[in-house]
């Protein structure tokens, strides 16, 4: 019997620690990054990848709905979306006001995921990538409820965190290689046949 896993994958926290070294491995295919990172006697049920869309920036919202649109050719792979809050900053030095939006809901509906899929016996360990402090309470819930499940977490490029690894019963840092080796084709055809391209700027 492997030890089933399923993944739990943090979209903004990975894209911004990938980001830290440029853009060049922005076109992740998480499946293929995730199946490298397992053991052989690990076997992958499934990937929970969440996020939310760009707002207000239509350059952003192009290629976020392209990289998006490539995530869902891939099989036994979820998305699940929080939503962005807009709301407007004002500088306190010069006075100028600009919108500004944060993500939310993100942390909470990883930690209800986890939960849930713990409680319905779908893995024996939660691979979950993120650097996210806030996940540190259904992290420690995971443990004390249920004593034969554990949460591996994998912190992005430049985004570890020692709360985090603290209760994780393990964790690895993503490497650049295993970024770069994981990689979707330049182009990515979908079911109908349409054909998905490798932005520019991600090249």
């Amino acid at each position: 019997m492997k030890e089933r896993i399923i993944a739990y994958i943090d979209g903004f926290n990975l894209y911004f620690g990938m980001k830290t070294d440029g853009n060049k491995t922005l076109w992740l295919n998480p499946q293929k990054l995730i199946t490298s990172l397992l053991k052989s006697n690990q076997e992958l049920i499934s990937i929970k990848y969440f996020t939310s869309r760009v707002r207000n920036n239509p350059d952003k919202e192009k290629r976020q709905k392209t990289y998006i649109e490539a995530l869902q050719t891939l099989s036994n792979f979820q998305i699940i979306y929080g939503h962005y809050q807009s709301h407007i900053e004002t500088c306190r030095r010069c006075g100028h006001s600009y919108p500004y939006s944060n993500e939310k809901m993100t942390d909470v509906n990883i930690a209800v995921a986890m939960m849930e899929d713990a409680h319905n016996d779908l893995y024996d360990t939660a691979f979950l990538v993120t650097g996210d402090s806030d996940l540190v309470p259904p992290i420690n819930s995971v443990h004390k409820i249920y004593n034969n499940k554990r949460v591996f977490v994998a912190f992005p490029p430049n985004r570890h965190n020692i709360s985090v690894q603290k209760v994780a019963k393990g964790n690895l840092i993503i490497g650049r290689k295993k970024l770069i080796d994981a990689q979707f084709p330049n182009e990515v055809v979908k079911a109908g046949g349409f054909v998905l391209k490798r932005p520019l700027t991600w090249i």
